[in-house]
């Protein structure tokens, strides 16, 4: 401190008056050349952003001295507080970045860097722009933790000045924070930075529910001031009583946190147990536990409401012992029990005792949990687009917790609704894309079960397992939909270039000459005047439909000077021959998928139609939709079912029945007596006499639906019976 005033000495008056005296005395815990560093980082900003004004009207410098004493709250090291000041240079005014390396070194001007590349966000549009940059600014995170917390600085200060801004653009700006930023503060356990950022994101989000819920909390805090203090007062006897040396601090529920409590869970204010509340600080977590019992001995607790965070820390390592109890004539009331290192943890996060360098000695509960989550983030990336990975992202800022065991009895911590294929996924990836069934307690349950705190789940592997496509629709973390997707598109790769060399096998034959008679230098050749890579490539183009078949076949059976245009289009010449049919399997669904306009079923002639993207969609020959496709005959392919197909498929029928009470019941038991499953019924028309129905039914093949439709025709009630087709 001592420093930092003879420092202050020295500095003209106009420098003392831009804030850098508060700033200078709030990093005394910097050495003398860190505090010299910091002093010329701002002469610097200051020049810098000289004449530049903020909507307030005041100076712009006061803004990232400002971000530059949030951060110092926090005691983060030197190159933060630094890179705070001179944080909007590079966006704001015509500096580069060598130019801050040379002067202030290269880490500082990497963070420079890092928040200035993530300034112009915005998070109120779904367009790809902005979502490929809230992937940068998450990567960014995982290359240096110090960029995010200088974002979160900066925009804790943009909201303590948001009055000055528009009225639409407040709103915009507090809704981001409500569903990004701060999201973000709590995910890195920073508590003190994440109230605030909600309760002024509540204040400009929603301004009048703002001021009807603090009108209502400060009236409440009132009428109960003398009672808290009774409470207050018991307490700390009790403990003295105890031989216990504790703080007890009354606690206030911060508004943000009344309003989502009273949102989600459908209560007035005056049903919220915790609005108002009492924290115990004691030494060390020994007296933790004690001063529970002692707590529980003055007011009975609530049965079910004790959570033990001490044991088992929250996802971003807060920890705390949590009660509520019925204080006197039947109040609710909560306390929170814990120890001064934890209550420090727990209001700065990740930024207690700062550490960012992988060999630090010591690594504080949030500091281990931030590491898991950035690792997670970036093995997520490489395997989704930006949209995804936001929605994984997403996902993961919003973790409910639950505990379970695993049957080592080690602690995993999942997100409440997590089932058995996210536990697996937890435990390990390939553990997760092998499981194929699951057991909590011993039991066995299927896949999709929600688990539950306090059960001990055992996965089951098979070697020649893989993931199966509908996990998507249940899973809950992101790792676990991340994976079961980069499956999903690895195993659509591989069915487009396998269905695509049978396109092209067929085209050839049906053009007298396969494709194995073909010489590699001529499909090189071709490979060549298409600018594609590999045979792979080409095989995978013609199985999701981009090329034609015909067009390429025609192509290598050219001179190499027409190919390339051969493939884009016209029609095959040469005599007409028969073509040889492809055989559907019916286990296809990526890139061989099934008309919803007339429901082909194995047994129905069929014909396959290569659509772009899509792979071939199978159609019905009798689908009305075919007189459309007819002119485009190169798309066209011909198609049949292989026998003994396995699984089921969707067929549609349409019922005129007699309008009376029951008959629903009755064509649906009919339906199930012949041994199928109702997808979805509608009421197709109404009328006073009749009414016309349309089911979707699960069937094998074609025998099948006659089965079905001949036990609906033998209905009295039953006028006419039609299978649909558009």
């Amino acid at each position: 401190m001592d420093y930092a005033a003879t420092l202050l000495n020295h500095l003209p008056l106009t420098r003392r008056a831009n804030g850098l005296a508060g700033l200078l005395a709030k990093t005394a815990y910097l050495s003398r050349q860190q505090l010299k560093l910091i002093s010329e980082a701002h002469a610097f900003s200051a020049s810098r952003h000289e004449g530049q004004k903020r909507h307030s009207g005041d100076a712009y410098i006061t803004h990232p001295v400002a971000v530059a004493a949030i951060l110092a709250d926090l005691h983060l090291d030197y190159p933060s507080i630094a890179a705070a000041l001179l944080h909007d240079v590079i966006e704001d005014t015509p500096t580069a970045k060598d130019e801050i390396a040379q002067k202030f070194g290269t880490e500082i001007a990497s963070l420079v860097d890092g928040v200035s590349k993530l300034e112009k966000l915005n998070f109120n549009s779904r367009s790809e722009l902005q979502v490929e940059s809230f992937r940068k600014m998450m990567l960014a995170m995982v290359q240096d933790i110090r960029v995010i917390l200088l974002k979160l600085a900066d925009r804790l200060h943009n909201m303590q000045t948001l009055d000055s801004m528009p009225a639409e653009k407040q709103v915009r700006i507090a809704r981001e924070t409500l569903e990004i930023y701060a999201p973000i503060a709590n995910r890195l356990g920073m508590n003190t930075l994440k109230t605030e950022l909600e309760d002024l994101g509540f204040r400009h989000a929603h301004p009048f529910r703002y001021r009807v819920l603090d009108k209502a909390v400060r009236r409440a805090e009132g009428n109960q001031r003398q009672f808290l203090k009774n409470i207050a007062e018991k307490l700390n006897h009790a403990l003295r009583e105890a031989g216990l040396k504790a703080t007890v601090t009354g606690r206030k529920k911060h508004l943000y946190s009344i309003y989502r409590k009273m949102e989600t869970k459908k209560r007035s204010l005056g049903d919220i147990a915790d609005v108002f509340g009492f924290r115990v600080i004691v030494d060390s977590v020994d007296e933790c536990y004690r001063v529970l019992g002692v707590v529980h001995q003055i007011y009975k607790p609530m049965p079910g409401r004790f959570k033990d965070y001490i044991a088992i820390p929250r996802i971003n390592g807060y920890q705390s012992l949590h009660t509520s109890l019925f204080g006197p004539n039947g109040t609710p009331i909560e306390v929170q029990i814990r120890t001064s290192e934890m209550a420090r943890v727990a209001e700065t996060g990740i930024a207690a005792h700062w550490h960012y360098k992988e060999d630090d000695q010591e690594v504080t509960p949030p500091q281990a949990r931030a590491r898991e989550w950035l690792a997670s983030i970036n093995e997520m990336q490489s395997a989704a687009n930006s949209e995804e990975f936001m929605e994984h992202v997403k996902v993961d800022l919003f973790p409910d917790a639950v505990y379970v065991f695993t049957p080592k009895g080690e602690i995993m911590r999942l997100p409440r609704g997590a089932t058995c294929v996210d536990f697996a996924y937890a435990v390990h990836t390939d553990i997760g894309d092998r499981c194929v069934a699951a057991k909590i307690d011993r039991r066995l349950v299927p896949l999709r079960t929600q688990i539950e705190n306090g059960q001990t789940v055992e996965v089951i592997t098979a070697k020649t397992a893989r993931p199966n496509p509908s996990w998507v629709n249940f899973v809950a973390t992101a790792k676990a939909r991340a994976a079961v997707r980069q499956y999903l598109k690895n195993l659509r790769q591989g069915e487009a270039q396998d269905l695509g060399r049978r396109l092209l096998d067929q085209a050839m034959r049906d053009a007298g000459t396969p494709l194995r008679k073909i010489g590699d230098d001529r499909i090189k050749a071709l490979l060549a005047e298409l600018k594609l890579k590999n045979a792979d490539e080409l095989f995978r183009q013609l199985g999701l439909g981009e090329r034609l078949a015909p067009l390429v076949a025609k192509a290598l059976l050219q001179p190499a000077s027409a190919a390339a245009a051969s493939t884009t289009g016209g029609t095959a010449s040469g005599d007409p021959v028969t073509p040889t049919p492809i055989a559907i399997a019916g286990t296809e669904g990526l890139v061989v998928s099934y008309a919803r306009c007339c429901h082909p079923i194995p047994g129905d002639p069929i014909m396959g139609y290569l659509s772009t993207g899509r792979g071939v969609v199978i159609h019905r020959n009798v689908c009305g939709n075919l007189s459309e496709y007819r002119k485009q005959p190169n798309k066209w392919i011909t198609v049949s079912w292989q026998p003994g197909i396995d699984r089921e498929f969707s067929a549609e029928i349409r019922i005129e029945v007699d309008n009376r009470p029951g008959v629903l019941a009755e064509v649906a038991s009919r339906i199930a007596d012949a041994g199928s499953n109702i997808e979805q019924v509608s009421i197709d028309e109404r009328h006073d006499d009749s009414a016309a129905m349309l089911f979707s039914i699960l069937v094998r093949d074609r025998k099948q639906l006659a089965q079905v439709i001949r036990s609906i025709r033998r209905m009295k009630v039953v006028k006419k019976l039609s299978r649909t087709c558009t």
